[in-house]
C-alpha cells in the first residue's frame, strides 16, 4: 500500500468485494492496514447482478462482513433488462458502472479490487484467445485508468497482484474469515471457467501461473517503452492552436508503424474527449491515407475531423494537418 500511494493512488477508496475469497481478504486487509497506520478506513460496495435467486442473500452476507470489520457497506443492483449473450461482457460492464457511480458520488477517486496473479494469468490467456494485441496482452497495472468510458476521475488500484490466489484463501482460513463461493464459478458456459479447467494441464505442461504473468509483466515493459516514445513523437510532432491540434504529417509517418497509430488514436482521443481509442482497422485506415497524401477536404473518425491546413496557415508548413471535433470544424 505505501508502493501504491507513492505511485499516485488516492486514499480513501472504494473497495469492491463480490463475497468471494479475493475480495474479502483484500477488505479485510486494507481495513487492518487503514486502522494500524491512522487512516480513513475503505468504504465497501457488492454488487447484486440479479442472475441468481441467492444473490441478494449474499450481498446482505457480504454487508454484514463489513460491517462486522468496522465498515460502511453498500449493496447496488444491476436493474434492466439482461443481454441473451455475453452476460460476462454486460455483468461486468454494469457492475463497474455502478460501483463507479457510487464512488463518485461519495467523492472518492478509486476502486480497489481484489485481483490476484491467479486473474493476471487467466486475462492474459483470455485475451490471447480472443487474438489482442500488445496493450490487451500486457499485465494488468496495479494502478490504471478506470476501465470504463465516462469515468476519467476514477481508477482501478490492484493491491494483490503479486499474490497467489491459494495464498489468499489460506490467509483467510488462519484468521477465520468467512467467504462465498459462486456456484456460477463452476458453469463452463463461462469462458474464464472453460479456462480455469484447462489451466491445470497447461502447468503440467510447463506453462504456470508464475510464467503467465510473467510474461505479460514483460509485455507491459515494451508497452511503456513504445509510450515513452510515442510521448516523443507527439511532442515533436503536434501543437495546439486554439480547439484544433496541428499535427506534423510528416513526422507522424517517419515513426514506426506502432507508434504512429499510437500517437494518432491519442490525438483523435484527446480531441473528443473520449476515454477510449478508435477501433483499430479504422484507425490503421486513417494512418494509411495520411500516409498516402488522401486526406483531401478531410476524413472523420471518433468524432474528430482530420483535414489539410489551409495554406500558409499550418504550424509545420504544408504538410500540416488540423484535428478538430466534428461538429465544431
Amino acid at each position: 500500500m505505501e508502493d501504491l500511494l507513492a505511485a499516485g493512488a488516492p486514499w480513501p477508496g472504494v473497495v469492491a468485494v463480490s463475497g468471494g475469497g479475493d475480495s474479502i481478504a483484500l477488505m479485510h486487509l486494507l481495513a487492518r492496514w487503514a486502522e494500524e497506520t491512522g487512516r480513513e478506513p475503505p468504504r465497501v460496495v457488492t454488487v447484486d447482478h440479479r442472475l441468481r435467486k441467492e444473490s441478494g442473500a449474499d450481498a446482505r452476507k457480504v454487508r454484514g462482513w463489513a460491517k462486522h470489520a468496522g465498515l460502511k457497506a453498500h449493496a447496488l443492483r444491476w436493474e434492466g433488462p439482461r443481454p441473451k449473450s455475453d452476460i460476462e461482457a454486460a455483468a461486468r460492464e454494469a457492475r463497474y458502472r455502478l460501483m463507479g457511480e457510487h464512488a463518485r458520488k461519495h467523492k472518492l477517486a478509486a476502486l480497489y479490487v481484489g485481483h490476484t496473479r491467479d486473474d493476471q494469468a487467466e486475462t492474459f490467456l483470455l485475451r490471447l484467445m480472443r487474438g489482442s494485441g500488445l496493450d490487451g496482452l500486457a499485465a494488468m497495472r496495479p494502478l490504471a485508468p478506470y476501465p470504463l468510458p465516462g469515468f476519467r476521475d476514477l481508477c482501478i488500484v490492484r493491491p494483490l497482484l503479486t499474490l497467489e490466489r491459494d495464498a489468499v484463501r489460506e490467509h483467510l482460513r488462519v484468521k477465520d474469515h468467512a467467504w462465498l463461493e459462486d456456484p456460477m464459478n463452476d458453469e463452463d458456459r463461462f469462458a474464464r471457467v472453460r479456462l480455469r479447467q484447462l489451466l491445470p494441464q497447461l502447468e503440467e505442461a510447463g506453462l504456470t501461473r508464475a510464467r503467465i504473468a510473467s510474461a505479460a509483466s514483460h509485455l507491459t515493459r515494451a508497452r511503456e517503452a513504445l509510450e515513452t516514445v510515442t510521448a516523443a513523437v507527439l511532442a515533436r510532432a503536434v501543437r495546439r492552436v486554439e480547439n484544433t491540434l496541428h499535427l506534423d504529417a510528416a513526422a507522424l509517418i517517419a515513426a514506426p508503424r506502432e507508434v504512429g497509430l499510437r500517437a494518432l488514436a491519442q490525438l483523435l482521443m484527446i480531441v473528443s474527449g473520449q476515454s477510449y481509442r478508435p477501433r483499430f482497422e479504422r484507425l490503421e485506415r486513417m494512418l494509411d491515407r495520411i500516409r498516402d497524401n488522401q486526406i483531401g477536404r478531410g476524413v472523420t473518425l471518433h468524432g474528430c475531423k482530420v483535414a489539410t491546413a489551409p495554406s500558409k496557415k499550418g504550424v509545420f508548413g504544408p504538410g500540416t494537418l488540423v484535428i478538430a471535433q466534428e461538429f465544431e470544424s
